[in-house]
């Protein structure tokens, strides 16, 4: 079935201006989309008429109205991070051999809502439903790195920093640092810290705004997540294994 000519360069339009979120003028837009002036100043009239497009009137440049946002607010409600991610966690959890964990923030504490089992055991007290300390695990210091200053404040000030094992952080200025430098690496590390005997690596999942919305986990015995192992193996593939999921959340870097 051949498409409609109006409305394929009606959606053409719209995604060129995705990619402009300040906006563009209509001659550079013209261009990108190969139409003549007057056949995009034609479609950009009846997309400004429905609310799909708005135009600076200062700048003279269009970019995409907020009827778009009304018309994905089901989409964007619905979609349910632990389906989308349980496929790329399981092929992780598979090449790696190891026990994945996916959290999400709730009230200040780290929530486990998915766990994939590796065939190789190993005691740990995470199920599905059970909380933790954000502060002592990779997972909650990946959800403290995506609050806002305000929120991550909150929280490490409600923070009860108790020493679980002996390389625990137990101050709030020790964990700012650490939480910093999540940031800027982009992977959060449990260094025996919440168990003893227990590694962990994590990253985030971004949604489409950006925001963390999750974090996952590779954790096993120290003597199988060696340092070693982290940094010649695992940080690629949990970064990786971030970026894919993020993508299918709408998120783009």
């Amino acid at each position: 079935m051949s498409n409609v000519q109006s409305l394929e360069r009606a959606l053409t339009l719209l995604n060129v201006l995705s990619d402009y979120p300040d906006g563009i003028q209509i001659t550079r837009l013209s261009d990108q989309v190969g139409l003549s002036k007057s056949t995009t100043h034609r479609l950009l009239s009846t997309l400004l008429n429905m609310n799909y497009v708005v135009k600076d009137g200062e700048t003279d440049r269009y970019k995409l109205g907020y009827q778009l946002i009304y018309l994905s607010r089901n989409i964007l409600g619905n979609v349910n991070v632990i389906q989308i991610a349980q496929p790329f966690l399981k092929n992780l959890s598979e090449d790696v051999n190891e026990t994945i964990h996916l959290c999400i923030e709730d009230n200040g504490e780290v929530m486990y809502v998915d766990k994939i089992e590796s065939n190789q055991t190993i005691r740990m007290f995470s199920r599905i439903g059970s909380r933790a300390p954000m502060y002592c695990t990779a997972v909650g210091k990946i959800l403290l790195s995506g609050m806002s200053g305000d929120n991550y404040e909150e929280v490490v000030e409600r923070t009860d920093f108790k020493t679980k094992t002996p390389k625990t952080i137990t101050t709030k200025d020790r964990l700012t640092e650490e939480v910093e430098t999540v940031i800027k690496q982009g992977y959060a590390l449990d260094n025996i810290e919440n168990e003893e005997g227990i590694r962990c690596i994590a990253a985030p999942i971004w949604d489409f705004q950006g925001k963390v919305i999750a974090s996952f986990s590779i954790s096993g015995p120290s003597n199988r997540i060696t340092m070693e192992r982290v940094n010649d193996e695992l940080v690629r593939k949990v970064r990786e294994t971030s970026m894919i999921i993020s993508r299918q959340l709408g998120y783009r870097a």
